[in-house]
């Protein structure tokens, strides 16, 4: 077997090296893609126009919005639509739609369903559903699909927020009172019947999200208020669960206030055992727009990822935070400058918030009324749903809804490019090759093969908004007169991609 040697790195690498965060990546979860789900877009239908709110229970999606119908995978407007009135729900495994087809007369902002997997609770700006009075929120059965009829407090302006947990139903958004009691923007019902709590945080301000610790032992509340009963709380809280009273929450801190040109508030809450992930979006040239998390049980902020570009959009999984954003610039977090374009979806890690290994993307629809793409998250351990004002999904025209799963494969790595190959009197044959990037993984392998034998192989790790680096292997003991073919195979643990072949002769 002849003898090789892997050269060091080329000072073009060592420059784009410095872009990447420090230590590791985390390793795949799963043969072929590194988070906890592909970048591949799966098969869904769509929507003739946003999605602003998702939510799951069983086998069941629900999504809900400005949409009026909804069409078959790959049809353009106007062919293969089925009427949806602001609301829709979809199979969770084939991504087609259930019979759910409640008549709504105005747009959905808001979804939860009971952790029992029963209800469905729905808010926003309609005034009647199925032709019945309903003020800005009702509720169905999700086996049935029926709405209940008993149930129907009635609340004053829109509903932006909900959240389900144990017996009770929390609401937030921009109204004034619920059944007539005053409830300014935050508010709390009972799931079964309907009947108004004693929760009142008394915001000065909307609410834009609401989440429960996984034991229920606080309620998160969000949005652009400053103060909550009274008391100083800028943009996000944490309350008891049954007076709404705020606790102390120092990683609240971190949000910071406004100035007269940079305002910042929150967009998005999820929970996740004994973690708090917070979405924030701001007004202003360098306005706070990232992700933060926090400890339930402390409120200490365990970190802060600065990324440029308002987070509208959040969800936990596992050890990853997917965020629907339109991030320009994340170089204070150790990823992408700006120049790189708008990176609508990411994942970070949940441990330290670094930038993770998925890359799929949208746009944003310029005539819708946000212009943000991704508005709305949901998703378990096997799935992640999208919902926004996007037109197109990884380059491929895909309105208001996407879903990404876990089946094993993942993207795959960029075809790598044929070597450059000097030869020396020496018996030697230096191959340079840059490298390439995969759009759900970081760590990728690099076998070099002279025609069908491996003589050198290495791990590198590579974003695909880098500029490409340059590695050198050394082949020895080659043959002088002897001509010499050499090929690169990139592999992410599953797939395989060869490139062209280079030849040389040795002098």
């Amino acid at each position: 077997m002849k003898k090789y040697v892997l050269a060091l790195v080329t000072a073009a690498a060592v420059v784009a090296a410095a872009l990447i965060p420090s230590g590791p990546p985390v390793e795949a979860a799963t043969a072929g893609f590194g988070s906890a789900v592909s970048a591949i877009k799966q098969t869904s239908w769509q929507t003739n126009n946003s999605v602003n709110a998702l939510a799951i229970s069983g086998n069941t999606v629900f999504a809900g919005g400005l949409f009026t119908r909804i069409r078959q995978p790959g049809k353009p407007a106007g062919q293969g639509e089925a009427v949806r009135t602001y609301i829709a729900a979809f199979d969770r495994t084939t991504g087609a739609p259930t019979a759910f087809a409640p008549t709504l007369n105005g747009p959905v902002y808001s979804i939860a369903t009971s952790p029992d997997g029963k209800w469905v609770v729905i808010g926003g700006d309609f005034t009647t559903v199925n032709g019945i009075k309903r003020s800005k929120i009702a509720m169905f059965s999700v086996v049935t699909g029926r709405l209940v009829a008993a149930w129907d407090p009635v609340v004053s302006a829109r509903v932006k927020a909900l959240a389900i947990s144990g017996s009770s139903v929390y609401i937030g958004g921009a109204f004034g009172r619920i059944d007539g009691a005053v409830r300014n923007h935050l508010g709390a019902v009972r799931l079964i019947y309907g009947d108004l709590l004693p929760w009142n945080p008394n915001a000065n301000d909307d609410v834009y999200a609401i989440d429960v610790a996984d034991n229920g032992s606080r309620v998160f509340v969000g949005g652009p208020f400053s103060r909550l009963n009274g008391n100083d709380h800028y943009s996000l809280a944490m309350t008891n669960t049954t007076t709404g009273a705020a606790y102390s929450f120092p990683a609240a801190l971190a949000i910071p206030k406004p100035t007269a040109t940079c305002t910042t508030r929150v967009k998005d809450i999820d929970t996740l055992g004994d973690k708090v992930f917070v979405s924030n979006g701001g007004d202003g040239s360098g306005c706070y727009d990232g992700v933060l998390a926090a400890q339930i049980s402390t409120g200490k902020l365990l970190w802060k990822n600065n990324c440029l570009g308002a987070t509208e959009a959040i969800k936990a999984i596992g050890n990853w935070v997917y965020k629907g954003s339109h991030a320009h610039n994340c170089s204070d977090s150790g990823a992408f400058p700006d120049g790189t374009g708008t990176h609508y979806l990411l994942v970070e890690s949940a441990i330290d918030g670094r930038i993770g290994p998925w890359f799929p993307n949208t746009d944003a629809d310029q005539a819708s009324t946000t212009k943000v793409g991704p508005l709305a998250m949901a998703g378990t351990s096997t799935d992640l749903w999208v919902g926004g004002d996007f037109l197109n999904v990884n380059g491929k025209a895909q309105r208001g809804l996407t879903r990404f799963t876990n089946a094993p494969g993942g993207s795959g790595p960029a075809v790598p490019r044929a070597p450059v190959l000097t030869a020396s009197t020496a018996g030697r044959v230096y191959v340079k090759f840059a490298d390439s990037y995969d759009l759900d993984n970081l760590s990728l392998t690099y076998n070099v093969f002279r025609g069908s034998t491996n003589v050198a192989s290495a791990k590198y790790v590579s974003y695909f908004w880098e500029p490409r680096k340059a590695y050198t292997v050394v082949n020895r003991g080659l043959k002088r007169g002897s001509t010499y073919s050499f090929h690169i195979e990139v592999h992410d643990g599953r797939n395989i991609r060869r490139g062209p072949s280079a030849s040389v002769r040795i002098p």
